[in-house]
């Protein structure tokens, strides 16, 4: 019998993903409505996102328009908007709410270039748990009976080549973003 890699290999990618959706929360120099994806506010007692319940659009290179569905739901958005690390003040005209996005400073950059870092590392970390995770399930099924010995040497190894696939995908995404945020 072969050791199906299938489920920890989608598992890596779900980490994967993760990396990626809470990247494009981070902003580079321009507006990207991905920086609201994260943002949530109560209504009627339940954490909602910003994005399910409003129209959120980039108007220009640097200003993001906010306009909820329900008018009523203006100020809650507002103030989730301002607790949230956006970093941007919204300025709320009674039915929409605008978000201009300022230049980046060179220490802003460095600052979300050693963020991006962390979160990638913390994908790897992710990653590197996985992979210890289904060497355990390997070593078990082979005491178990199940794989062979060589079975188990062939997993272990098919793992470790999952691994340094998703570590470069990691490295690269990483590297890419890091390059955007830089980019004046």
């Amino acid at each position: 019998m072969k050791f199906d890699c299938k489920p920890w290999e989608e598992k890596m990618q779900k980490s994967l993903d993760s990396l990626e959706d809470f990247l494009q929360t981070i902003r580079a120099s321009l507006a990207n409505a991905g920086v609201l994806s994260r943002v949530t506010f109560e209504y009627y007692g339940v954490q909602t996102k910003i994005t399910d319940m409003a129209e959120v659009r980039v108007t220009d290179p640097r200003t993001l328009m906010v306009k909820p569905y329900d008018k009523n739901t203006l100020k809650a958005i507002e103030k989730a908007i301002l607790t949230s690390d956006v970093g941007v003040t919204p300025q709320n005209d009674g039915t929409i709410i605008r978000l201009n996005f300022p230049q980046l400073t060179e220490e802003r950059r460095k600052e979300l270039t050693k963020q991006v870092t962390k979160y990638g590392e913390e994908a790897k970390v992710a990653i590197r748990n996985i992979r210890r995770d289904a060497n355990d399930a390997a070593k078990k099924d082979q005491k178990d009976s199940v794989l062979t010995e060589d079975e188990e040497k062939t997993a272990e190894k098919d793992i470790q080549n999952l691994t340094d696939k998703f570590i470069k995908k990691i490295d690269d995404i990483v590297t890419a973003k890091n390059r955007e945020v830089m980019a004046i």
